[in-house]
């Protein structure tokens, strides 16, 4: 209870941190933030509603030693010092300062009320600076993680397995496991198998008819996790007849969306009313999709010329054959979208196609017709679902964005008071409504599974789990998951099995508590922000080694994100070089190339 009470005073410190780096200078009134603290912990995070309360007396406390810590800090750049302005480039990042050697410090053009959750995301590890330049660019970064983790890899067997060990110099709690082993299929009935046979000792998103039977099984249990996620079906603007925003909402009244999940989805899934599900900050609640409707649909198309001389129009619908939660059954969904849009005289060829092929293709704007994808939370904030799909810096999977969105998104994420940015969010959200780049069909409930006899089993609703908490009292873990990494350089992948791969061997500077949203120490101990929020500076834990032996120091930090931020540099290059998470989080890369 201690411990839980600990972590829980954590997540308040970091709102607090957030609310005082919004008060003008001089003027913090410590009993005015603990009030919009509570306010926020209820508002931003629900998972701590129960213990908002509890810890209302600490808070006014809190906010006065935060405030004690946040101080002004001056944008040193070299731009600066040249009379260039550092933000001309149109991004987020002004300069990241190594300060010394355990400190370094992110200066930012704007404000950015959600940069600590950011630089929690599995995206955003840090690397050794000497790995990084001799990697760069090699199968090596793809191939052979070196991080800071409980876990170090120890064998890749593209196709079959991937083996990590203990890292026996670990900072934190030793791993519970010796050994760790990846595997993977994207049939839901084969893992239940494994599971139940005991040749794996947990699986990821059991499927959907999956459920009751866990539940029964005395030697297995069976952990939920929230549906902070959105199955859409998209289509690309730069398409015809795509490109006709009338078009799209046609197509948005003829989906069924009850029919898919009731038929396709386990209990407690939701059907989307929008792309944000409600548990993440910035949902509207009185807002509704296109209402269901196929005749007026069908209208629609006649009334555009959709159809041809045979009265049918053909397309095709693309996707991946990967289980998600927000996607237990990609084939037969597809399959059932085929049959919904024939019946408005839509033809539609179905697609399958490799993981990362796919993804990559999405992102470079390349589907035409339809195309099944969905989201995870990385973080709870509508910036994590919105800017990420639909801002400047998105990618090119919807076509052409919407300047009219992309201003109103800019607006609300650089705000920190919930108050004001709610209703910037609701009108986003009807924008999106009207422009229907996308049909959000459900948010998906799902789960992990293990077997009974493990420790510390859990499911993260982030879908990182860590592997290194959970002792099934062996001497190996085996976890078999829906799909293969793509590669284990996660800052330029989006893939959520390579992210959990990665989870695994390397930190970022925050992280996430097990089985929360709370935000907690990784490899900064502690962090503060200027009165604006537009300075973030982050204390480095001493003595925390790689796996290669070398020291963590800010250095590494500082490369790390240089690395994805500086398209200038040689650094700058992964498996495709599209560094997407940042760009959506961070707007633009400096040094880009003009298109």
């Amino acid at each position: 209870m201690k411990h839980a009470k600990m972590l829980t005073l954590l997540a308040v410190l970091v709102i607090a941190s957030l609310v005082l780096a919004a008060c003008p200078a001089g003027q913090v009134d410590t009993g005015a933030v603990a009030t919009q603290v509570v306010e926020a912990v209820q508002t931003a995070a629900p998972t701590l509603q129960a213990v908002a309360t509890e810890v209302a007396p600490m808070v006014e406390k809190a906010a006065t030693e935060v405030a004690a810590v946040i101080q002004p800090t001056a944008a040193v750049t070299d731009t600066a010092a040249s009379g260039e302005d550092p933000c001309a480039y149109g991004g987020i990042i002004k300069d990241i300062v190594a300060v010394d050697e355990m400190t370094v410090r992110f200066d930012l053009c704007v404000p950015d009320p959600a940069f600590p959750a950011k630089a929690a995301d599995t995206g955003f590890q840090i690397l050794p600076s000497e790995y990084l330049e001799r990697a760069a660019g090699t199968p090596e970064l793809l191939e052979n993680l070196v991080g800071t983790g409980p876990y170090m890899l120890k064998e890749w067997r593209r196709g079959d397995q991937m083996i990590m060990e203990a890292n026996p110099n670990y900072w934190g709690e030793p791993a519970k496991t010796q050994t760790l082993v990846f595997r993977w299929t994207p049939e839901a009935a084969q893992r239940l198998l494994e599971l139940q046979a005991g040749s794996v000792n947990g699986i990821d998103n059991p499927g959907s008819d999956d459920f009751a039977v866990i539940e029964a099984d005395p030697t297995l249990q069976l952990l939920p996790r929230a549906g902070l996620n959105v199955f859409y079906l998209g289509m690309n603007n730069t398409y015809p007849p795509f490109d006709n925003e009338r078009v799209r909402q046609a197509f948005a009244m003829a989906i069924d969306r009850d029919r898919i999940v009731e038929n396709f989805y386990p209990e407690g899934s939701e059907v989307a009313t929008q792309f944000m599900p409600s548990g993440i900050f910035g949902y509207s609640k009185d807002l509704d999709w296109w209402e269901y409707n196929p005749e007026k649909a069908k209208e629609i198309l006649t009334e555009e010329g959709v159809y041809g001389a045979d009265g049918t129009f053909k397309t095709k619908i693309s996707y991946r054959d990967v289980v998600r939660g927000y996607l237990p059954e990609p084939s037969v969904v597809a399959q059932d979208i085929q049959a919904q849009l024939a019946e408005i005289g839509v033809i539609v060829d179905i697609n399958v196609m490799e993981s990362g092929a796919f993804l990559d293709a999405s992102d470079a704007g390349q589907l035409d017709g339809f195309h099944m994808l969905g989201w995870g939370a990385d973080y709870p904030d509508a910036t994590n679902f919105l800017d990420y799909h639909f801002g400047r810096g998105a990618s090119k999977q919807f076509g052409a964005g919407s300047p009219e969105l992309w201003e109103l998104l800019e607006k609300a994420a650089v705000l920190a008071d919930p108050a004001e940015r709610q209703p910037i969010y609701d009108e986003a959200n009807e924008l999106i409504k009207q422009f229907v780049p996308m049909i959000p069909v459900a948010h998906g409930a799902s789960a992990t599974a293990f077997q009974a006899a493990c420790e510390g089993a859990h499911s993260s609703p982030l879908t990182r789990e860590k592997m290194a908490v959970i002792d099934c009292g062996g001497d190996t873990l085996v976890w078999m998951q829906n799909g293969e990494p793509v590669s284990l350089y996660c800052s330029d992948e989006t893939d959520g099995e390579t992210f959990r791969a990665c989870e695994q061997m390397a930190e970022a500077l925050l992280t996430y508590e097990i089985g929360t949203t709370n935000i907690e120490p990784a490899l900064a101990e502690s962090f503060e922000a200027n009165e604006d929020g537009t300075s973030w500076t982050f204390h480095l834990r001493p003595g925390v080694t790689f796996h290669d032996g070398s020291t963590l120091d800010s250095q590494d930090v500082v490369t790390s994100w240089t690395a994805m931020w500086d398209a200038a540099s040689p650094l700058h290059k992964g498996r495709v070089g599209d560094f997407t998470y940042f760009q959506a989080y961070f707007l633009a890369f400096k040094n880009a190339p003009q298109e």
